[in-house]
């Protein structure tokens, strides 16, 4: 019976182990080297790990199991010596670790040994294995490098995204449909407030199947979110610090504009105006702190009280000074009465044709400036252009470190306003979908509001709440709900449909010229509220 012996072979990464046949080719060589030397293979160990690390899990469970045979002689048998390692310090240390258990490497391609000239052989062809691991990463980053500063992205595609080769461009990332419209839904929503924190993120990109999980409980990590929300990525931008690539523009599609993602970025840091958090909302209670107790103006809260067969839900007032105090509201109750609410809010047909002629002017109108916010634009960015350079000027001029990081600083700042300005440049003038689909989808919601609040999903909820009132509703508990505040779109419906006699009579308002010149038409003076609302 033969000295026992152990296999291992090594690929660098699980690519090479499923795509490949190095581990296989490597094990028929050894197997038939140990044929050849009368060895008696008891185990064979297979590693995908990089040759530059020690951390191998199948080499440290090779040595565990030598060390448990430590009374038997045992030969580790690999294809080449740069299969063991392809760094000296690692090449030492494992060497050194089979020699304490009374184990010693051979292979086909080289002899092992303890001899002067045997040991300079052996460190002289790990020392080139090293510089080849070496060169090659090198080489590769050198290459990455390279892509990066072109536009492309070359490591893992994040969340959104995939590899895909396309034309000329080779390997690229596209959109992942439909996680990329749900995140791009996502992001949108947290630019503009109707998400405020990371957390409702979160919970939104929760309600998605579709969606990827972080957890095998079905959750989204927060950290996750944090990552979305701060990768220029998205707004197809590509930048990596740690290599020194600047913000460049990338060749994929963005997900959102570069706008969007600096809004963002100003919500994160605190410089963004903090939208009213008026709502506190879950799917049990939807009007929870959004409608007010009638007698004192606090927000309602609620409660789920155990009965001897089922929950049942309140809303109820808290303030102590109240009347109301701590008397129930049947959750049916108040919430049938707000869907009755909304239910009155539909529009006629005649003041449905007017709204369309109404806002097609508006539309028109809001075209006709294009040209004069490309003229803006361009004068901006010379301005920027100026600034920039006096600024890199007095960097240079100065030296005091701490005034040149803040040139550097400020230039920073100016470079991201050129990105944003340029973008916005190329967008003026170009509405991202037809006048007749726009008004389609703003009429669905005015029209019927219901239809929206009727969603299980309670982002829907929250937008009918934000979209239709200006402040929160006052409900009480005798006679139902007060006079509401409604927003502006609703408030100029409810003016035009109380005013029976047209618009002959109504209080602020002023003429508008068509855009095409048809004469003057008498419009609610919203200019200003239609563009920022858009």
């Amino acid at each position: 019976m033969g000295e026992k012996a152990v296999i291992y072979c090594r690929v660098s990464d699980t690519k090479q182990k499923l795509e490949g046949h190095g581990l296989d080719s490597q094990e028929v060589r050894c197997i038939d080297y140990a044929q050849r030397c009368g060895y008696d293979i008891v185990q064979v160990f297979k590693d995908d790990a990089s040759g530059g690390i020690a951390d191998r899990p199948r080499f440290i469970e090779m040595l565990a199991f030598l060390e448990a045979r430590k009374a038997e002689a045992h030969v580790v048998i690999v294809d080449d010596i740069n299969r063991i390692s392809r760094s000296l310090e690692v090449h030492l240390m494992f060497r050194e670790k089979l020699k304490a258990i009374g184990a010693r490497f051979e292979s086909p391609t080289q002899k092992f040994g303890d001899g002067a000239d045997d040991r300079m052989v052996e460190m002289m062809l790990v020392n080139v294995a090293e510089y080849q691991r070496l060169k090659n990463a090198e080489q590769t980053k050198n290459r990455m490098w390279g892509r990066l500063k072109n536009g492309y992205w070359v490591f893992q595609p994040p969340r959104g995204y995939v590899f895909e080769k396309v034309g000329a461009h080779g390997k690229m990332l596209v959109r992942d449909e439909p996680v990329a419209s749900i995140l791009k839904e996502a992001l949108e929503s947290f630019a503009s407030g109707r998400l405020q924190t990371m957390a409702e993120v979160k919970r939104f990109l929760e309600t998605f199947p579709e969606y990827p999980r972080d957890t095998k409980a079905g959750e989204v990590r927060i950290q996750r979110i944090r990552d979305l929300l701060t990768r220029v990525i998205y707004a197809g931008y590509i930048e990596h610090e740690a290599w020194g690539i600047e913000r460049t523009r990338g060749h994929h599609e963005p997900i959102i504009s570069l706008e969007t993602f600096e809004k963002i970025q100003d919500r994160l840091d605190g410089k963004a105006a903090k939208v009213p958090a008026k709502l506190n909302l879950n799917e049990l209670l939807p009007l929870r702190g959004f409608v007010k107790c009638g007698d004192c103006d606090h927000p309602y809260t609620g409660s789920r009280v155990k009965g001897r067969s089922k929950y049942y839900v309140y809303y109820e007032c808290f303030n102590k000074s109240c009347p109301s105090y701590r008397k129930s509201i049947k959750k049916a109750e108040i919430e049938k009465a707000f869907e009755e609410l909304l239910s009155t809010m539909r529009p006629s047909d005649e003041l449905f044709h007017l709204l369309h002629a109404m806002l097609k002017d508006l539309w028109d109108a809001q075209a006709a400036r294009g040209q004069a916010l490309v003229e803006s634009a361009k004068k901006e960015l010379v301005e920027i252009e100026r600034d920039i350079e006096r600024l890199v000027d007095r960097t240079l001029e100065t030296k005091n470190s701490t005034l040149a990081k803040r040139y550097e600083d400020r230039i920073g700042d100016l470079e991201t306003r050129k990105l944003v300005l340029a973008e916005k440049q190329s967008k003026i003038g170009q509405p991202q979908s037809t006048f007749e689909r726009t008004f389609r989808t703003a009429m669905r919601f005015l029209s019927n509001p219901l239809i929206l609040w009727s969603s299980k999903r309670l982002e829907d909820k929250r937008a009918v709440l934000k979209l239709t009132f200006s402040d929160q509703i006052a409900y009480d508990r005798k006679k139902g709900f007060r006079t509401v505040d409604l927003s502006l779109p609703f408030k100029v419906l409810g003016d035009f449909l109380r005013d029976k006699s047209g618009m002959a009579h109504l209080i602020g308002f002023e003429p508008m010229t068509s855009a095409f010149g048809a004469g003057l038409r008498t419009y609610p003076n919203c200019t200003i509220g239609y563009a920022r609302a858009r």
